[in-house]
């Protein structure tokens, strides 16, 4: 068994045009002070990181790994969440996904398509240069629209669907192996990848590529009524990545999964922060012990009613005290009989 690393802190949802939050030196420091040893990097904020840098020069690579570890955190990935989301857009989205790209693209599905492709791949080029062997992305979707088998979906379509998104995914899925980099994608609603099934039918396509791997939040599979205990056990040898996410689910007589449409504070399903929603994470880390992950137990704070600052601060406790130090022998091992192979046939009654 092996020791989870962390606590770390998904940085996407902290930083801003404020100190300590607007530079890369400042909010290391800031993560460090409040518990945290690592940080997870959104690749497309360049107020922290300059992707574009990373990927063509390992020297800044090293560079800000240094001032990093010397403010007391290590970098534990990158992420291309945004990026990823953009390689595969249904048009019906088009509008509100410009906003994930660069200026010069928007209005361009097709340009913008392209560079999102570029994006991931450097992406996976930088995290080479970082030492790291695996990164965090979204798969994007052609087929969420069609959720709802109702009006009922053409015979193919979805098969059709996923073909392309493993069609695009590909040849970034080869760059990742080339870089040895592991992409994990968020298993999360919106994304066509969104739960166990979607995600084998992806995997399938891309020839149960060795890079294609999941990053398990068990936030995303309350609100969906799954089994998120049961989906470590199920994927745990496609599991490279770990988001510590709290949600609640309280259904009324009005609302159930879908929620009505309804704003974060007042749907049926919603995030909260560490220790304040449903998710049974001592289970969660216990599973996670059992099957040998050792990658970062990273906290990704969403919580539609806590301060952020609050929630950072507490969620660094919440998994230092939730993190489980693996014993390297068994308990029993002070009455063990010190038998050999006769002894056991012996005692088997199988003769000496």
């Amino acid at each position: 068994m092996k020791t989870i690393k962390g606590p770390a802190l998904f940085l996407a949802q902290f930083a801003g045009d404020e100190a300590p939050f607007n530079s890369w030196d400042a909010i290391t420091k800031w993560a460090a002070d409040v518990g945290y040893v690592g940080v997870q990097v959104p690749s497309w904020d360049g107020r922290l990181f300059d992707l574009d840098k990373a990927a063509s020069s390992k020297d800044y690579c090293d560079e800000i790994a240094g001032v990093a570890r010397q403010n007391g955190v290590e970098i534990t990935e990158l992420s291309t969440h945004l990026q990823g989301q953009l390689v595969a857009v249904h048009p019906v989205y088009d509008e509100m996904m410009d906003g994930f790209a660069a200026p010069e693209v928007h209005g361009n599905p097709k340009k913008r398509q392209e560079w999102a492709v570029d994006q991931v791949k450097k992406a996976l080029t930088a995290s080479k240069h970082l030492g790291h062997t695996a990164q965090a992305t979204f798969s994007g979707a052609l087929a969420w629209p069609f959720l709802y088998p109702f009006p009922q979906r053409p015979a193919g379509l979805v098969e059709a669907a996923f073909d392309e998104l493993a069609k695009r995914w590909t040849p970034i899925l080869d760059h990742a192996e080339e870089m040895g980099v592991n992409l994990c994608y968020e298993i999360h609603p919106s994304e066509d990848l969104h739960d166990g099934v979607t995600f084998e039918m992806f995997l399938e396509r891309t020839g149960n590529h060795a890079r294609a791997n999941m990053l398990y939040d068990p936030s995303h599979y309350v609100l969906q009524c799954l089994d998120y205990l049961d989906n470590i056990d199920i994927y745990k040898d496609r599991i490279g990545m770990f988001h510590v996410k709290d949600a609640e689910f309280n259904p009324t007589g009005r609302q159930g999964v879908y929620s009505g449409y309804q704003n974060w504070v007042d749907r049926a399903g919603r995030f909260r922060s560490l220790g304040d929603g449903q998710v049974d994470f001592a289970a969660v880390f216990s599973k996670m012990a059992a099957n040998d992950f050792d990658g970062w137990a990273v906290v990704e704070w969403e919580c539609c009613l806590k301060h952020p600052e609050d929630g950072a601060r507490e969620g660094a406790q919440f998994v230092s005290d939730h993190i489980i130090r693996v014993t390297e022998r068994a308990f029993d091992d002070f009455a063990d009989a010190g038998t050999d192979d006769a002894a056991n046939r012996r005692i088997l009654g199988l003769g000496g």
